[in-house]
């Protein structure tokens, strides 16, 4: 374990690493999904100079060394791009991270009423506890597309005015067989339903009760009256969709609907040297890597920031990094600068250098037996690097090249950044994976490159101010290099 590098900064850095977490800290607490992420970020290149690829392409005009560019795909996906001196076939330096966490997502045909509460049906996103999900404050986040094309957006228990939601747990006075099963299956996937209603319509209720008073309801209509009465905290749960949303029921097929911890980030500890959060995995990187991007302003080599949806289940899908997006990025930069030309495309992605910016599994004293102590990443000392991930015999690993960590020492070294290295738990027990791998598919240079993290994949997370800090100055020095 190196020392700890909170006493080696001055009173002018920590000025500095108190102004980058207030800001991360504001970052997480407006992004807590993807397209809020995307949103956010497209916010912040605008105000740096960026301008929309679409608006550059229908202009016709050629990019320039200094131009900067973003591209955004499915609001779920996006690319930033400052040229550089050297032609972009030269190769780029990019930082690359996700923007997905994991969570629970609501399902299309979600809302019932069950014994007077009422409920939305849901299927959990990424690797999670399931059981840590239970029992506290939940946030509906999202959005509600029409047909029509409108839509809403959703945000519901961050405001201190709002309501929130939970998913019920047990209580342990009758949870004696619940707490022999076996964690994986204390709280099955099933019920992690949330509770959302109790309070029945009141119009319903009253037609109920009039046609109760009417001696010439046929029985048929006594029979819809029950069923009215069984589903009025449903129905009431709808009439307040309809008023805040214009939202029925069968919209709830054509919306994305998200819940994660509701509140926000937290300074963690006496001394304040942490943060608590949610979403930090992987939006630690993603947050740095992005306040990287926007403070280089001129480069040899032209740099790119790329925020990803998916990692979290395998980088699928359109908006993953398995998708064609940032190729055909990279293609219509070239034909903008250089010429059409697919070899030249080819080229660049080859030539390129990469940070698979992720996260990586803080040693936790607690749960020593879990890791290898001399291979492990320490909170408050620097960016960590993983030379490889995957699991147990380097299984699914994205390997980096001597050479390439080399170079990367010395650019560190040179601008003073604190980092570490590290492996994710012992070899036979650990193991993960991130977006490497799939970059470096293209013949490019790629190394997994983070904060390190306690409490990954819980629905609070825990991050050293320090580490913030450094990851911002490590991720500037890379996009010089």
């Amino acid at each position: 374990m190196k020392d700890n590098i909170w006493s080696a900064y001055s009173s002018e850095q920590l000025k500095e690493l108190d102004l980058i977490n207030e800001k991360y800290k504001r970052c997480l607490d407006a992004g807590k999904t993807e397209r809020e992420c995307v949103e956010l970020s497209v916010s912040m290149a605008k105000e740096a100079g960026y301008r929309d690829m679409e608006d550059v392409l229908a202009s016709g005009q050629p990019l320039k060394a200094g131009d900067k560019v973003y591209a955004v795909n499915m609001k779920k996906m996006l690319a930033l791009f400052c040229i550089g001196e050297e032609p972009i076939s030269s190769g780029m330096n990019i930082l690359g991270a996700h923007i997905d966490s994991p969570r629970i997502d609501v399902k299309q045909n979600p809302l019932y009423e069950n014994e007077g509460l009422a409920y939305l049906d849901t299927h959990y996103y990424g690797g999670i506890k399931k059981y840590q999900w239970v029992a506290q404050p939940l946030a509906l986040h999202g959005v509600i597309v029409k047909k029509d094309g409108s839509v809403k957006k959703v945000s519901i228990g961050e405001d201190e005015h709002d309501p929130v939601f939970v998913i019920t747990d047990l209580l342990v006075h009758l949870a004696q067989e619940q707490m022999e099963k076996k964690a994986s299956k204390v709280i099955e996937g099933e019920k992690l339903d949330l509770l959302i209603g109790n309070c029945p319509l009141d119009s319903v209720l009253d037609e109920i009760s009039g046609a109760k008073n009417s001696n010439s309801a046929p029985k048929e209509a006594g029979e819809a009256e029950k069923k009215e009465k069984k589903e009025a905290v449903k129905a009431n749960v709808l009439r307040l969709l309809k008023e805040k949303y214009d939202m029925a029921e069968e919209d709830f097929t054509s919306a994305e609907l998200e819940i994660v911890p509701a509140g926000k980030a937290r300074d963690c500890g006496l001394d304040r040297s942490m943060v608590l959060s949610y979403g930090q995995d992987d939006r630690v990187c993603a947050f740095t890597s992005l306040f990287a991007m926007l403070d280089v302003t001129k480069a040899r080599k032209t740099g790119c920031c790329l925020l990803v949806d998916k990692e979290e289940i395998g980088s699928v899908g359109a908006t993953g990094m398995h998708s064609r997006f940032f190729e055909n990025t990279v293609a219509e930069l070239i034909a903008l600068t250089e010429g059409e030309s697919d070899l030249k495309v080819r080229r660049a992605l080859a030539r390129s250098r990469m940070l698979s910016s992720d996260v990586s599994a803080a040693y936790d004293p607690m749960y020593a037996e879990a890791f290898e102590k001399r291979s492990s990443a320490f909170l408050a000392n620097g960016l960590t690097f993983n030379k490889f991930t995957g699991s147990r015999g380097k299984s699914g690993s994205n390997d980096a090249n001597a050479e390439y960590i080399a170079a990367l020492r010395k650019a560190l070294d040179d601008e003073n950044v604190a980092y570490q290295f590290a492996e994710l738990g012992r070899v036979d027990l650990g193991g993960g994976g991130t977006i490497a791998y799939i970059m470096a598919n293209y013949g490019m240079e790629v190394i997994d490159s983070g904060v390190a993290v306690l409490n990954m994949h819980a629905p609070y997370e825990v991050t050293s101010k320090a580490d913030v800090y450094e990851a911002v100055k490590g991720y500037r020095t890379f996009l010089k290099m």
